[in-house]
């Protein structure tokens, strides 16, 4: 174990010469490990606050579990595979779901738990069989179309929650965060979400400042417009500067909490593993491209990891978990694909999730910058699902692919619903992913798909 916490010192510790890299197991000076691990964090960081936010958990909580977390991923992959956990996305649809079943907060975070259970155990199960495992039970035309039914079922939540809050900081953020993506240089583009979100907070501010409150429904206002500043940083003479999370959430629930169980909750959240499995998957293949390395011994350890790491951050109230391709991004800009950045990244999110006035700006986040920032993110999970199909060449000209497909699509994306008692349903999410999972292999039961990923797949998925 001591062994794992050395690095060793590449190219006089300065930055690598063109054509250079630092790899997992070594490094650059002390000072410049701690500078790209900086990079990590404000990588990681606007996406990690943003998703509990949106899912009703608390942020601080959140950045601090993903330096925790972050640290248990990588002493599992022993060091093998850069990466940074922050928060998933692939809950947040089925989060919206159950608080609209009238689940509270720790019925979410107790379906989460048992999603992350679950692929802990296929990562058990891959870790022995082999990644050919993946490409039997999950073959790209599953996992795209399960990704992308996740993406657009989210579609109603900006229209209804967010974006009415106030449209036009919403319209200027998207403005904003489309542009910074594709046209801003280098990692500029790689942190645009963050950027993005700094963008909204102080137009918010300056909106406040010379037109004065805004009349609109909010979260909390049970349907009825009312006036409120865009800006409210209530409460943040009374938080402390250190500290772990407290208080209680929006529906009541402490910040810090532990989980419920539902059959009906966790139904819905299953669906979340095929996108954590697809995440995971394209990371890791990611990183072997990059570096050279054979990582498929490590696949099954980094799906076991993240399923763990979703599990024990969920136990305490903490938003689920996955690897982050923003950070993919600054590894591929720069090079240096050393843990060492990663561990400096985790220790300052452990900081800054211990600092409950920080935990009080990001909840101050207007709903019209949230409407700005989700119309992009929650649309890019969706195209994540066409791009898993895109590269790797699945065939929409064939009845096997396109027509269980798209069944399970309408139902995902359109919230149909399966009614068996009062009691037990299933609906949205839930339903079009078993649905599609069944008609696809029953369609495809005789024949090995036409579509399976060769070794070199990508499955990215953010």
């Amino acid at each position: 174990m001591a062994n794992m916490f050395r690095w060793t010192e590449v190219h006089g510790g300065k930055t690598p010469p063109p054509g250079e890299s630092v790899g997992p197991h070594e490094r650059m000076s002390w000072g410049r490990t701690i500078g790209i691990g900086a990079q990590h964090v404000v990588a990681m960081f606007g996406a990690t606050f943003v998703f509990p936010v949106v899912m009703g958990l608390d942020p601080n909580l959140a950045i601090l579990f993903s330096g925790l977390m972050t640290i248990l991923f990588l002493v599992i992959v022993r060091n093998w595979v850069p990466s940074y956990l922050g928060t998933s996305a692939a809950f947040v649809a089925v989060v919206v779901a159950i608080r609209s079943q009238g689940g509270d907060s720790s019925d979410v975070t107790g379906a989460i738990l048992a999603a992350g259970a679950v692929l802990a155990l296929v990562g058990v199960a891959v870790h022995f069989a082999g990644p050919s495992l993946l490409k039997k039970v999950l073959p790209p035309a599953v996992t795209g179309g399960v990704v992308m039914l996740i993406g657009f079922n989210l579609a109603p939540v900006v229209a209804d929650t967010y974006w009415p809050q106030d449209q036009w900081i919403a319209i200027l953020t998207t403005l904003f965060l489309v542009v910074g993506a594709v046209l801003f240089p280098g990692f500029w583009a790689r942190i645009a979400v963050f950027l993005g979100l700094v963008f909204g907070f102080l137009l918010s501010w300056l909106a406040d400042l010379t037109l004065g409150p805004i009349t609109s429904v909010t979260p909390t206002s049970n349907g009825e417009a009312v006036p409120h500043d865009r800006v409210s940083f209530t409460g943040i003479g009374d938080a402390s500067w250190f500290g772990l999370p407290s208080g209680d959430l929006a529906d009541g629930v402490a910040a810090v909490h532990g989980p419920s169980f539902s059959l009906t909750f966790i139904l819905l959240a299953l669906p979340g593993v095929i996108a954590l499995v697809a995440e995971n998957t394209g990371h890791v293949r990611a990183i072997a491209e990059m570096t050279g390395d054979d990582l498929d011994p490590y696949m099954g350890r980094a799906l076991g990891a993240d399923g763990l790491a979703t599990v024990l951050a969920s136990s305490v109230g903490a938003s689920p978990t996955t690897t982050y391709a923003e950070n993919i991004g600054v590894m591929s800009a720069t090079r240096i694909y050393s843990t060492a950045a990663y561990y400096v990244a985790a220790i300052v999110a452990i900081i800054l999730g211990l600092v409950p006035k920080f935990g009080v700006i990001i909840n101050a986040i207007p709903g019209g910058v949230l409407g700005g920032i989700t119309v992009v993110l929650y649309g890019m999970i969706g195209l994540i699902g066409a791009k898993i199909w895109v590269d790797n060449d699945v065939d929409f000209g064939s009845p096997k692919n396109i027509v269980p497909l798209a069944a399970g699509l309408i139902v995902g994306i359109g919230d149909v619903t399966l009614k068996f008692t009062e009691d037990f349903q299933l609906g949205g999410i839930a339903f079009g992913t078993i649905l599609l999972l069944v008609l696809y292999h029953l369609v495809n039961r005789r024949d090995a798909p036409a579509n399976e990923p060769s070794d070199e797949t990508d499955l990215t998925y953010t």
